[in-house]
């Protein structure tokens, strides 16, 4: 039997963390791309450090022509990045950081192994395992401890951008431990919050006036009592920030991208690869599963798996568990699976519509837990596979 309590701590960081900085230029060369073939191949891979970014990978059109006036609109697409996280320091501004452009065409070799050809189906863009996951401790269906210490830095992130809190700056932190109870979310007995903010003159306790109304904001009520922690820039000084205090790399936070540890990760990550790459589509159908999973009232927690091997079309294997809390077997999910959605990597992006400009915005705070946009953003959290579900078990 799983423990019932316990208490489990995930972190979030900010749209102007390092590491984010290089996912939001990533996914936004990847929207570029997609914005003028939906069809396009991207692998954009992106580093920055002291006022300076460097951009590699792979790119495709069909048009080949257009490739190099793609190529030369890469570094505009950088810097307005930049400047919409905020970053104007001295050590790494928008207007002056250098950019170095390496993207290049496809290799014709991966090409192979994904392109559709006579007799053979589109295949994957890579072997691997990707992993989905919901839980009803939340009206999201995420995690509590991942969903909330995204909900601070995105309120923070608010009031800085609208100016009501000006002496906060981009690069940010947070660490949330949930106290759970009965398997249920019931407070919080630590808070760590470290933000980039104005003034060497501007002490912890500073810092911790402005964000704690925000903070008490975001969470439940309830959950802050006299016995929480707070960790309030703990270090002290945190002036010097974003790429200019610590190098930033795409794809290195996968976990603040999921599910916050709380739910296995497949390892791949997401930004900048486009949707043929199975690392990141195959990945948000195993959630909008699971999050159907549980919207249908099967389980309370489920977990879906999902493989794939490179040039293969179909899955090598579904795997489902709901940790004990399905009223159904989890086979019985696996075989309801197979019926009622297509997983190969073309029948993914067809029924998530993933071929669109819609992955700049996934880039910080979060894949998972976030609202369906209009335009089919987000498309993955969708419970439009609730009725499907319920009658194919």
């Amino acid at each position: 039997m799983s423990r019932q309590n316990y208490t489990f701590t995930s972190e979030s960081v900010s749209e102007g963390h390092p590491d984010k900085v290089c996912d939001r230029i990533s996914d936004a060369i990847l929207d570029a791309f997609i914005s003028e073939e939906p069809e396009a191949r991207v692998a954009a891979e992106t580093f920055a450090t002291t006022n300076r970014v460097v951009i590699g990978g792979e790119v495709g059109l069909a048009d080949k022509a257009k490739l190099d006036e793609y190529l030369a609109g890469v570094e505009d697409i950088a810097r307005a990045c930049i400047k919409d996280i905020g970053y104007e320091q001295d050590e790494f501004h928008h207007a002056t950081c250098e950019i170095t452009n390496l993207l290049h065409p496809q290799s014709a070799h991966i090409a192979q192994g994904v392109d559709a050809a006579e007799g053979k189906e589109e295949g994957a863009g890579d072997q691997g395992i990707m992993f989905g996951f919901a839980t009803d401790e939340t009206p999201e269906l995420m995690p509590a401890p991942i969903h909330y210490a995204h909900a601070i830095l995105r309120r923070l992130a608010e009031v800085r951008k609208d100016g009501t809190e000006p002496t906060l700056r981009p690069d940010a932190k947070s660490q949330l431990s949930v106290r759970y109870e009965n398997g249920k979310p019931v407070g919080v007995s630590s808070i760590v919050l470290s933000t980039q903010h104005e003034s060497e003159k501007q002490t912890s306790a500073d810092i911790r006036d402005i964000v704690e109304p925000y903070i008490r904001e975001v969470l439940p009520d309830g959950w802050i009592d006299a016995d929480t922690a707070w960790h309030v820039n703990p270090t002290g000084v945190f002036v010097i920030g974003g790429p200019d205090g610590d190098a930033g790399l795409t794809g290195r936070k996968i976990i603040v991208d999921t599910y916050g540890g709380a739910a296995p990760h497949g390892g791949g990550a997401f930004s900048g690869k486009d949707p043929t790459k199975v690392d990141r589509s195959a990945a948000y159908v195993a959630r909008y599963l699971a999050k159907n999973v549980v919207a249908a009232g099967l389980a309370n927690k489920c977990a879906i798996q999902l493989s794939y091997a490179i040039g293969v079309s179909q899955p090598l294997s579904i795997y489902c568990d709901t940790y004990g809390t399905g009223d159904v077997h989890d086979a019985a999910i696996e075989k309801a699976i197979r019926q009622i959605i297509d997983l190969t990597p073309r029948g993914i992006r067809e029924h998530l519509q993933l071929n669109k400009p819609i992955y700049q915005r996934t880039a910080a705070y979060g894949h998972f837990g976030r609202a369906p946009d209009a335009d089919g953003g987000f498309s993955w959290e969708r419970r439009d596979l609730v009725d499907q579900l319920k009658a194919a078990v």
